[in-house]
């Protein structure tokens, strides 16, 4: 008897598993917040200098704003107020003449800057415009690069200590630094503390999908990584809402973690992988996880005729002892190789979504409506590859995305300026077929490889 034999006469796909993806949605709603935050965090208002060091005590005073703007801020090309310098001292003959700028003595920003918004941002915060404006930009890298070293250090901590303990250690990781990131009192601070919120949030990401993928059997196992994904869409819809509400970046940082509050109260009743657990040599563990999905589901007559010890022969382990790490990832021709190709796949994926999704500005709509529009055109992605998958199979369903994402791409940059409307549903289109293409590496990836380097 097989592992899949013992999951299908437990059913595996009844109340049990629907338990388990119900509370792993509880976490996973943080994961499209958190990742997509800067969108609305680091958003650079409209601004210029603040001239009131130019008021000589005389007439300065008694000009409107409008006119204050013109005799001591210069006007860019499109006829806007420049963002980064100011006159260095009032030019009162351009309320006269204001086309007469020409070689007129202008200085950087003095005394700080105004903003032309009622919302708060990192860069309304600490001035991060003008010479720091990359300072702002480099918040997503930095919360990205320590996704990136999150992914290897959860990546270990699931396959050595279970899933289960990993998404403990995540939720934790994640409230503690997501929290203290709104608590944050200078740039660095924040810097410091997004990396490690990205760090922590990585363990949601991995683990929650393996842990749902491990309790379904193989005929359900296409349903279920669809229906997981639906929360990423779901709640990347959702997010402009809440940032459309939630004018302060701290309450809106806030309450992007808030939802890991409830995740940890809920992770109590969340059961450990069982063919983790038979994998790793622990089959008393296993076996009461099995009775218990066997009492949800209705099926409890197969597991009081099943001891423990025989859950041991169930799953082929060539050493219960041994303890693998991301050496043996390259330790054999076929795992390298598969090691390789997987992850330029998901390089291959995971650089047009994101670089879809963080040009929100670039649409030439409202960010917020952007981002609803990129969280809604999302959901036919999920019928599409779902259907795909189920008929051609995962790795024609992976390629053939990511063939018609970069020729969506590719269609709206060589699109003529005139035909805007095209262009913008080409950039959609493409938005919608890169969501397939992440949808499915998920899952096909994780069939990839065995329990054990899952």
């Amino acid at each position: 008897m097989k592992f899949e034999n013992v999951l299908a006469e437990v059913d595996g796909f009844g109340r049990f598993q629907l338990m388990i993806i119900l509370m792993t949605v509880i976490p996973r709603m943080t994961l499209p917040f958190h990742f997509l935050l800067n969108n609305f965090v680091a958003i650079i208002p409209s601004h210029h200098c603040d001239i009131s060091s130019l008021d000589d005590g005389g007439y300065f005073g008694n000009l409107s704003q409008e006119e204050r703007l013109i005799v001591g801020i210069p006007v860019q090309e499109d006829g806007t107020p420049n963002s980064c310098q100011m006159f260095a001292e009032p030019q009162y003959h351009l309320l006269l003449n204001s086309s007469s700028m020409t070689e007129l003595p202008t200085v950087p920003c003095q005394n700080g800057w105004v903003y032309d918004t009622f919302r708060s941002s990192l860069a309304t915060e600490w001035d991060l415009v003008c010479d720091k404006r990359k300072m702002n930009r480099s918040t997503a890298t930095i919360f990205f690069v320590g996704v990136m070293f999150g992914a290897a250090a959860f990546g270990y901590i699931s396959d050595r200590f279970g899933r289960k303990n990993s998404l403990l250690v995540s939720y934790v990781t994640t409230s503690l630094f997501g929290f203290t990131s709104a608590l944050s009192y200078n740039f660095t601070m924040f810097a410091v503390m997004r990396f490690l919120t990205g760090f922590g949030i990585s363990g949601i990401s991995i683990a929650s999908i393996v842990l749902c993928i491990e309790w379904v059997d193989i005929k359900h196992r296409t349903k279920v990584g669809v229906l997981m994904s639906l929360d990423w869409s779901i709640f990347t819809a959702l997010l402009p809402v809440v940032a459309y509400f939630v004018n302060d970046w701290r309450v809106l940082t806030a309450t992007a973690t808030s939802p890991l509050i409830l995740a940890m109260i809920s992770w109590w009743w969340l059961p450990e992988s069982a063919r983790w657990l038979i994998s790793n040599g622990k089959v008393k563990a296993a076996h009461f996880y099995l009775k218990k999905c066997a009492k949800v589901n209705g099926r409890e007559q197969f597991m009081a005729d099943l001891k423990p010890e025989s859950l041991s022969k169930v799953i082929l382990v060539e050493n219960e002892n041994r303890k693998y790490s991301y050496v043996d990832l390259v330790r054999t021709p076929r795992m390298r190789r598969l090691a390789i190709l997987t992850a330029i796949v998901w390089f291959g994926v995971a650089c047009p979504y994101y670089g879809i999704i963080f040009n929100v500005s670039g649409f030439g709509l409202n960010i917020y409506i952007t981002q609803l529009i990129y969280g809604l055109i999302e959901l036919p992605a999920k019928a599409l590859i779902y259907f795909a998958m189920n008929t051609v199979g995962r790795r024609s369903s992976q390629g053939g995305a990511l063939v018609l994402t970069g020729l969506c791409i590719f269609l709206q940059h060589v699109c003529p300026s005139r035909y805007g409307a095209l262009s913008d549903s080409c950039g959609a289109l493409g938005k919608m077929f890169s969501e397939a293409s992440f949808t499915c590496v998920y899952l096909y990836t994780t069939e990839l490889y065995p329990t054990v380097m899952r």
